[in-house]
């Protein structure tokens, strides 16, 4: 089974405005996710796995949440919950067909206000194709 990652966030890693580390740990939690995006871990078994303190899990996940790459869904009593996903636009997927219908139900969330969009920065200018610029030294 062929695992597909989400080009909306790898494709923008890059320019995230967060940490070096933050992004690294972003990493982390694709590798520890579940296809869709469910991450099958709490918070003290994340510091465990990770080795670190609860409280870095904290500073390392906060600006992926205020970016909505990473989601605490709400408890029945509307209260932010202590489990985390990852926003379907940026999970993984089993394969390209699962990737494509999760993207349709997300964006249509989206539009019905039911999801949040991710907060991505916008290109100031198209990347390169073939990937990273050439850069020459004069």
């Amino acid at each position: 089974m062929a695992e597909v990652m989400s080009p909306i966030v790898s494709e923008r890693i890059w320019a995230l405005p967060v940490s070096g580390a933050t992004v690294k740990f972003l990493q982390y939690l694709l590798y520890r996710s579940d296809f869709g995006g469910r991450l099958p871990v709490r918070q003290k078994d994340m510091a465990r796995e990770y080795r670190v303190t609860p409280q870095a899990i904290s500073n390392l996940i906060a600006p992926l949440c205020e970016l909505n790459i990473v989601l605490r869904p709400k408890n029945e009593d509307g209260s932010k919950g202590n489990s985390y996903r990852l926003h379907p636009l940026a999970a993984k997927y089993a394969d390209l067909e699962d990737m494509e219908a999760a993207f349709r139900t997300a964006i249509a969330g989206i539009k019905a206000g039911d999801l949040p969009n991710l907060k991505l920065p916008a290109y100031a200018a198209v990347p390169p194709a073939e990937g990273r610029p050439k850069l020459q030294v004069a």
